[in-house]
């Protein structure tokens, strides 16, 4: 699986508290062996952004993403529960 990391994506990241990308790296893990493991809460997101999904880094840090084909994978933003909005 191919993912890609959006400008946007890489900004928010590099604002994140060490602890949390520390915990990311181990999540993306998973994420690239199965998206839809029962440990990341993955779920199709809704309203305006109801193209995409999610996925919990943690209780308060989550992953939107795209999904482009069956090997590609877009990260779009990372954060609190305000990336929904």
């Amino acid at each position: 699986m191919k993912i890609y990391y959006s400008p946007k994506f890489a900004k928010e990241y590099k604002r994140l508290p060490k602890k949390t990308k520390n915990k990311a790296e181990v999540i993306e893990k998973i994420f690239r062996q199965n998206p839809f493991d029962s440990r990341l809460k993955t779920h199709k997101l809704s309203g305006k952004l109801n193209q995409f999904w999610s996925f919990s880094i943690n209780h308060q840090y989550h992953i939107v993403f795209e999904i482009v084909s069956k090997n590609t994978i877009w990260f779009l933003s990372v954060g609190t529960h305000q990336i929904y909005r």
